[in-house]
């Protein structure tokens, strides 16, 4: 499981250090999390 702050650093390496590019790059985030069902812990799989 990624922590908070490796997800903001990947943001941060993928859309450069512009703030405008980080919020847009944190809401792609966001839009991921809910489409997995905004669950922070998933079930095991077998």
């Amino acid at each position: 499981m990624l922590s908070s702050m490796k997800i903001s650093q990947d943001i941060r390496r993928e859309h450069g250090g512009n703030r405008a590019e980080i919020e847009q790059g944190m809401a792609e985030k966001s839009k991921e999390f809910a489409a997995a069902g905004n669950r922070v812990y998933l079930p095991i799989a077998d």
